[in-house]
């Protein structure tokens, strides 16, 4: 994706993270784009990414509108890819590592230090963090993840923020995100170690808790989220 089409999506999504644009509100490409004053092209790249990742839903055969979700729908989806990440990082950690995944993984670890070695962050360590956390999760996947486990991720990817490319960061804030970043960066070196070390229980336990950890930010982020009616 172009950098236009990075920063646009990563606006939308901080903006239905926020509630700025709340569940049902509808996103259309030419008044969208004019609102962010970009063309149209970054912007339609970013609603069909937001589409798959399940923050919005076709409304009609031109526009979107944003996906209703309860807070218990993203702590569904999130909780199940800890599960199934966490499986993966179990096996890695029982048969071991081989080098290519080691050489990954080490490099992931290297750029991610690079990125909070200055101690604060600039709005463009935003998105080489994302690229740095996805190939993280990617290499564990794929030495770990068996065909059940790959195909089990894709679809629970089309959950709200259940993926880990799905990112919401405030670039208005980046003292906090460089705070929760930076937290996020070291269970990234505690699950390396885990594996390193063959520990696979560990691996597994820290892989979860690394999942789960999304969910302190949804609910600082958002607090007013529809919850569903006690049964």
């Amino acid at each position: 994706m172009s950098k236009p089409g990075q920063q646009v999506l990563a606006q939308l999504r901080q903006q239905i993270a926020s509630g700025r644009l709340p569940p049902g509100a509808r996103v259309v490409e030419i008044p969208t784009a004019e609102a962010l004053g970009v063309s149209r092209m970054p912007v339609r790249v970013a609603l069909r990414v937001l589409e798959r990742e399940g923050l919005l839903e076709k409304a009609g055969a031109r526009g979107f509108r944003v996906r209703a979700a309860t807070r218990d729908d993203i702590v569904d989806g999130v909780e199940v890819r800890g599960v199934l990440e966490g499986l993966a990082a179990l096996r890695i950690g029982e048969r071991g590592m081989s080098a290519a995944t080691e050489r990954a993984l080490r490099t992931c670890l290297a750029d991610g230090d690079a990125i909070f070695a200055k101690g604060r962050l600039v709005e463009a360590d935003l998105a080489a963090y994302q690229d740095m956390n996805v190939r993280f999760h990617a290499a564990i996947i794929e030495a770990g993840g068996g065909g059940a486990i790959r195909e089990a991720l894709a679809r629970n990817e089309h959950l709200p923020f259940a993926s880990v490319r799905a990112l919401a960061a405030d670039i208005a804030r980046l003292d906090r995100e460089y705070s929760r970043l930076s937290y996020a960066h070291m269970q990234h070196h505690a699950i390396f170690d885990a594996l390193a070390n063959r520990q696979g229980a560990r691996a597994e336990s820290l892989m979860r808790e690394h999942a789960n950890a999304t969910l302190a930010h949804v609910d600082f982020a958002w607090p007013e989220m529809q919850r569903p009616e006690p049964r």
